[in-house]
């Protein structure tokens, strides 16, 4: 990665600084807290954990590292009964079934190579989660709203954070050479367990403060005038502070910018 003009995994951000400089190059204005969480995160290897609210740019995150490395992201979208098959991997079972076919019609003889020629690395359909680890250039790996999965799904994950490997049963370890850079998202619709927070580094993403708002706003809809765009931070700003089922996130602020904009409003 360090020759094809990107960071790679050996030129980390230099500094926190740095950090908020290159999420700013991508229009993404991040808090300070939040930089020295990715900064670590990226420094050391460790997997990112993002909570906070729905709206508050977690997935935009690592859209965001993705671009600045020139990195491809692999997303892993969490849902209720989400399993190994969908998550990591599956065998390629028609393929199996093929030639156990064309073996039973030649007459070749049904020995144990032949079984363990069922289970050969080219057999193996790799979903996100092995992908990642097996990804010629370092991905960016996104476990996008983890607390939506069921909880034993954590447990398959902790030998993915921890040691950047998965053990396929048929196979042994399949290892990465080199690290993701992981970044996993959660609303908080439920607890993620402690023995998955315990390999991520941790952030907290809030909603932002009415001055960066309405700097991510100008980014991100540069068609609309100050005052408009003055008047609709200030008004989500008050909303944020009442007693709603759903605050509007930062999303919904700059969507509500450009259609006042577009309705010339």
């Amino acid at each position: 990665d360090a020759c094809c003009g990107c960071r790679g995994p050996l030129n980390p951000p230099a500094s926190v600084d740095d950090t908020l400089a290159l999420l700013a190059g991508q229009d993404y204005l991040a808090d300070r807290s939040l930089a020295t969480a990715l900064f670590l995160s990226l420094s050391l290897q460790r997997p990112l954990l993002l909570e906070g609210e729905a709206g508050v740019g977690k997935t935009e995150i690592a859209k965001v590292v993705a671009q600045a490395f020139d990195a491809p992201l692999i997303r892993l979208q969490c849902y209720e009964g989400l399993d190994i098959n969908q998550a990591a991997y599956e065998w390629n079972v028609a393929r199996q079934m093929l030639e156990i076919r064309l073996a039973e019609a030649s007459g070749a003889k049904a020995d144990a190579q032949f079984a363990r020629n069922l289970y050969r690395r080219e057999l193996l359909i790799e979903r996100p989660l092995l992908a990642a680890l097996t990804s010629k250039k370092r991905p960016v790996l996104l476990i996008d709203e983890l607390d939506r999965a069921d909880e034993p799904f954590e447990a398959f994950l902790l030998e993915i954070l921890s040691e950047y490997q998965m053990t396929v049963p048929e196979l042994g370890a399949i290892k990465a050479k080199q690290a993701p850079m992981v970044i996993i998202t959660s609303n908080r619709t439920r607890e993620i367990h402690d023995a998955l927070k315990r390999r991520c580094l941790y952030a907290w993403v809030d909603y932002p403060n009415s001055e960066r708002e309405l700097e991510i706003v100008r980014r991100k809809a540069p068609g609309v005038n100050e005052a408009l765009a003055k008047a609709v931070v200030d008004f989500v700003q008050l909303t944020r502070e009442r007693d709603l089922f759903k605050a509007p996130g930062v999303a919904e602020t700059i969507d509500w910018a450009n259609a006042l904009r577009a309705m010339n409003t």
